[in-house]
């Protein structure tokens, strides 16, 4: 039997290329709208249609969604979440991190303007 969830369900989301917990604040008939409470994997930057290509026409900078901010997700992308919820700047940050590392272990021209972006963000996020 498939575990139903309803609104006030803290939940993981993947919306476009991150990954969120949030909580249910509406069922919709095709998505959760979704309340983010942290972070879990920071977007992934760049051209989504070229995926890991660095010479697009245009690199996208791809914000994390901010605290409390509210989005749609399709209803196949949540799951239930169980575990604690981390402080929403610490879970950013530590995704972040976990991006930055991944991208200098790659060392690609795409990794490297992935980087930029990313320390641009992390400016602008303060953290």
């Amino acid at each position: 039997m498939e575990d139903t969830l309803k609104i006030g369900d803290i939940v993981t989301g993947i919306y476009k290329t991150g990954k969120y917990i949030g909580e249910i604040t509406d069922v919709r008939p095709q998505h959760y709208l979704v309340k983010v409470l942290a972070v879990l994997k920071h977007p992934t930057q760049g051209d989504l249609h070229s995926v890991k290509q660095a010479d697009v026409p245009f690199f996208h900078e791809r914000r994390a969604l901010a605290f409390r901010e509210q989005t749609n997700i399709p209803q196949q992308m949540v799951k239930r979440y169980e575990d604690e919820i981390p402080d929403y700047k610490e879970s950013l940050r530590q995704a972040l991190e976990r991006q930055k590392k991944d991208l200098q272990e790659d060392g690609s021209p795409w990794a490297e303007r992935s980087l930029e972006n990313l320390s641009s963000l992390q400016l602008d996020y303060k953290l």
